[in-house]
């Protein structure tokens, strides 16, 4: 884009004529000149516009319209009214872009005739071949100004014309904004758990790029052992688009199907190849309980039963909020539980907290039974995340075998013919049960049987009286026999009688005397 604006400066001679005639000669000459045709720019549009300012005439001409409101680039120049031959004087041009943009390759040339003797310029032109000069403003602001000053003298009388030439390019800029999304994937998992509990994973996905991140999704596949809740080995987590420094959180549940350790990967992608990648590890364990308990095999009624329980942690998790109950037996009553087991019920209960891995705790409960019976007595051992277990002791209570056996004669002294009763007595004193009492009683020559009677059936061979077996005889029960002689003859009597009995070592023997006389 380049146009012209030329403008003449009139020359005298010192007194040759009136300054308002040479005034006058120079309108005249301007006049003429705007008449006379003007080489000019192809891209000139319109005429030039002349004021007087500053004592200088200014001749301004705005392109491409003529119009400074609708005009890209202003040029002006101003010359003095005249000047004397030889008389050094300055004239000056002045660029100014009238847009908001700014203009590149702002040249400035000008026509130097051959009366003008240039002598130099501020700023001093770029190049100068024959009759132009040049200057070259590079590029010029929106609404700049910058001023060419140009200064020499006139060589002879008449007018010194000089044309002035601007050229510019603009230019039309658009910005492509190029951006670079970038993917993070962070990934967690809760460190440790025992089996029954649930994992919890996070996977926290952020764009710390510069653009928009499309169609991110996160992968996940489960190592073996870990499933999600609803039993998938993989987890797939649409995001969609991921804006510059946005982040997004999802949670997961999964759990273990074994106990060990697991550690994997998940991969955040998005659209343009876009990849992050994760691990996490976490560490499954599992409390596994043992419990064992001891008591004797049996005992005699009346005395204390002491159970000891030890249960232990086998697994490798902690067996947290461990409890030992024991269910007592019908038949026995409370008497003591050592590390702090209280009475709930029939139940005897243990609070022992938590049992570390491989840890023990050995228990001891006292109860008194009622009754001869067998006593059967459980304990259970149960904690979170552990199967329950149970073990079971049984103790035979047993009673003591304690019978009395008394004789006694009803008459004593018995005159020789007369009769007498002796009375047989068994009596349980003891804690169990008689069983199968037999009663054998031995008569001596003075004796003579008459009868027997009594508990069962006696019968005599002449001088032994057996009665046949008691199957049972109650504790605290009595048994009664009676065994009816003649005194024979004059005697001091002995009238003996044994007793057996199923728990008796040996027999018990018993004899009573009865004085016969004459």
């Amino acid at each position: 884009m380049m146009f012209l604006l030329g403008v003449g400066i009139l020359v005298v001679s010192p007194g040759c004529k009136s300054h308002g005639e040479y005034r006058n000669k120079h309108t005249r000459a301007q006049a003429q000149a705007r008449e006379k045709p003007q080489p000019k720019s192809a891209d000139t549009a319109a005429a030039p516009n002349t004021h007087l300012a500053d004592g200088m005439v200014w001749s301004s001409l705005a392109y491409p319209t003529g119009d400074r409101s609708t005009s890209g680039v202003l040029i002006e120049k101003g010359i003095p009214q005249e000047v004397s031959v030889g008389q050094p004087f300055e004239y000056v041009i002045r660029v100014t872009n009238l847009t908001s943009l700014e203009l590149h390759d702002v040249v400035v040339t000008d026509s130097i005739p051959g009366n003008f003797n240039l002598s130099d310029a501020t700023p001093n032109w770029r190049s100068r071949d024959g009759g132009v000069a040049t200057w070259v403003m590079s590029n010029l602001g929106p609404r700049e100004s910058r001023e060419i000053r140009v200064r020499g003298d006139a060589s002879e009388t008449g007018m010194v014309t000089t044309c002035a030439t601007v050229s510019y390019n603009t230019q039309l800029c658009a910005a492509i904004k190029v951006v670079q999304p970038a993917l993070k994937l962070v990934k967690a998992m809760t460190p440790a758990v025992l089996q029954c509990e649930e994992i919890e994973v996070k996977y926290t996905v952020s764009n710390n790029g510069s653009g928009a991140a499309r169609n991110v999704k996160i992968t996940d596949t489960l190592p073996e052992g870990l499933v999600t809740v609803n039993d998938k080995s993989a987890v797939v987590t649409p995001v969609g688009t991921l804006g510059p420094g946005e982040s997004k959180t999802y949670a997961i549940k999964l759990r273990a199907t074994k106990t060990g350790s697991f550690s994997n990967r998940a991969v955040a992608s998005a659209d343009g190849g876009l990849e992050s990648e994760s691990s996490a590890q976490t560490v499954v364990t599992r409390p596994v309980l043992a419990i064992t308990k001891q008591g004797p095999e049996s005992l005699y009624v009346g005395r204390n039963i002491t159970y000891t329980i030890t249960v232990r942690n086998t697994g490798d998790g902690e067996a947290r909020d461990t409890v030992v109950e024991d269910s007592l037996a019908s038949s026995v009553e409370f008497v003591s539980a050592s590390d702090g087991g209280a009475l709930n019920g029939r139940n005897v209960v243990w609070n022992l907290g938590t049992l570390a891995p491989d840890a023990a705790r050995t228990l001891s409960l006292t109860v008194k039974p009622s009754a001869k019976t067998s006593v059967r007595n459980v304990a259970t051992a149960s904690a979170f995340c552990a199967d329950a277990v149970t073990a079971t002791t049984d103790t035979a209570v047993k009673g003591i075998p304690a019978i009395l056996l008394e004789v006694v004669d009803v008459n004593d002294p018995v005159e020789v013919g007369g009769q007498t009763t002796y009375v047989i007595t068994a009596t349980n004193q003891g804690s169990a049960l008689g069983r199968n009492v037999r009663i054998v009683c031995t008569l001596e020559d003075a004796h003579q049987f008459v009868s027997a009677s009594g508990a069962t059936r006696g019968s005599s061979d002449g001088k032994t009286v057996t009665f046949e077996a008691l199957p049972e005889l109650a504790v605290g029960g009595k048994a009664t026999w009676k065994v009816v002689v003649r005194a024979a003859s004059e005697a001091d009597a002995r009238f003996k009688v044994t007793m057996t009995e199923d728990q008796l070592k040996r027999p018990v023997e018993e004899t009573e005397a009865t004085n016969f006389y004459k």
